[in-house]
């Protein structure tokens, strides 16, 4: 449950059995079967009900930040949460249950407390109320409120404060580590790119050293790029630019502390910041730009690897494309469901630049190079976008409702308000920013003008 989605209850949790650093077992169970352990570990059947469920919720809620910030993972361990009470909350394995501690869970176990305006469970913190005390919910404290008549909504308000609220019938779902296994850099795109440029960016605000990542919008350009290298350089990592586990791991690790997530004093974590500009996992009855992308880049592979059937690059992920996807899928060792989730789109950009990477030197002659793999953007000067714009000119000079720009390899205003106008004449989103549905467009219809290739697609 990383920090960059809305929160769920897992399916399962793992325990560790112990401190953090301690040799004890690891032990997964249900979350459900947790929360009933904690509870008939930590209060008494015998109290009243609403002091039972005011507890219940505050254990649930306490769970569901270690789960969700990743307070354990980010920091090296193979566990969400310990059995240490020094850290977390009671949890003795094998225990009996109470049968009304257990109804209770069961009814309640996928709600959970917010701070208002935030997103993120409540880091719920509770103490016994006698021997030890603390700034958040007195166990034994509850039993007087609940005998008092206060409900177990009141109750939470008078420890954690007026402005809480309670999510209800949260989604179920399998608690999956965050980091997406393999690592990722320039040209990469995605929500989980745009998650970490906000992470980052909430993180130079305490290092002013790491530039700002202006605008965080899921695109892994060269700004991201030198936040990623000025971070990894800040905090002892390799300086690569690219994000691997370790380095992943870690701005998760410096995000929380920052943001105090998992305090009860949090910062608090707001939907604006983890919004999606991308759409999910693509899959058959899908369309759109993402998906003629998709198209692009499995065309190109199947163009040197046989196993893979080619598709007409139409923007439809229909049975074709599915059939496609699987192909690929099987052929380069993930699960063939015909599903396109972020884990699939590194590897597919992976087999395309290795592609790239290994044609012989003037492989393309004089037509148009293939997409370089990855997004020109405005402010970018290199070689790719003197390409580019050398393609683009060309159609200016045949198409006049097109500006004709220079071909000086840096991506200004002409660049982009003449990629917005072909766009626009093409039916591509002008968003003026050149992935590879432009590139492609654009490189057809340069070899149309240039050398009267069909225009297919």
């Amino acid at each position: 449950m990383p920090t960059g989605n809305l929160p769920f209850i897992p399916e399962r949790i793992t325990v560790h059995l112990g401190p953090p650093d301690s040799a004890a077992a690891n032990v997964s169970v249900t979350f459900p079967d947790y929360i009933k352990n904690v509870a008939s570990s930590e209060i008494y059947p015998t109290w009243p009900e609403a002091a039972l469920r005011a507890n219940i919720y505050a254990q649930i809620s306490f769970a569901l930040n270690r789960v969700y910030t990743e307070w354990y993972r980010s920091r090296g361990y193979d566990f969400d949460i310990t059995s240490s009470t020094q850290y977390d909350q009671a949890f003795n394995y094998g225990r009996d249950i109470f049968s009304n501690i257990s109804n209770i869970v069961d009814e309640i176990f996928n709600n959970y407390i917010v701070r208002r305006g935030s997103v993120e469970p409540l880091f719920a913190a509770f103490c016994s109320g006698t021997n030890v005390t603390c700034n958040g919910l007195s166990q034994w404290g509850t039993v007087d409120l609940a005998r008092r008549g206060y409900t177990p909504y009141e109750i939470l308000q008078y420890y954690y404060g007026n402005d809480i609220d309670i999510v209800y019938n949260a989604p179920i779902s399998p608690n999956i580590p965050s980091y997406v296994g393999t690592p990722f850099g320039f040209g990469t795109s995605g929500n989980e790119v745009r998650s970490l440029q906000i992470e980052l960016n909430r993180i130079a605000n305490n290092y002013p050293a790491i530039p700002k990542i202006v605008p965080a919008n899921g695109l892994y350009g060269e700004s991201t790029v030198e936040a990623v290298r000025t971070f990894q350089q800040v905090f002892g990592l390799p300086a690569t630019g690219i994000v691997n586990k370790a380095t992943w791991y870690r701005i998760k690790y410096i995000f929380t502390a920052v943001k105090r997530l998992a305090e009860l004093t949090s910062e608090g974590l707001t939907e604006e910041e983890i919004s999606k500009l991308f759409g999910e996992n693509l899959r058959q009855g899908d369309y759109g730009q993402r998906v003629r992308s998709l198209q692009y880049y499995l065309n190109v592979i199947a163009y040197f690897n046989p196993e893979i059937p080619t598709v007409p690059n139409n923007g439809v992920f229909n049975a074709a494309v599915d059939s496609q996807v699987r192909a690929f899928e099987q052929f380069y060792g993930l699960n063939p469901d015909g599903v396109v989730d972020f884990r699939t789109w590194l590897l597919i950009s992976k087999i395309y630049t290795d592609i790239l990477n290994n044609l012989p030197e003037g492989y393309a002659g004089s037509t148009a190079a293939l997409y370089p793999g990855y997004n020109l953007t405005p402010g970018m000067r290199n070689d790719d976008v003197r390409l580019f714009q050398t393609y683009l000119r060309t159609i200016g000079q045949n198409i006049s409702a097109i500006p004709v720009i220079e071909a000086t390899g840096y991506f200004g205003e002409q660049t982009e308000r003449a990629v917005r106008i072909f766009q626009e004449l093409y039916g591509i989103d002008p968003t003026g920013v050149v992935g590879s549905p432009t590139w492609d467009a654009v490189a057809r219809e340069y070899n149309y003008i240039r050398f009267g290739t069909e225009r297919t697609g």
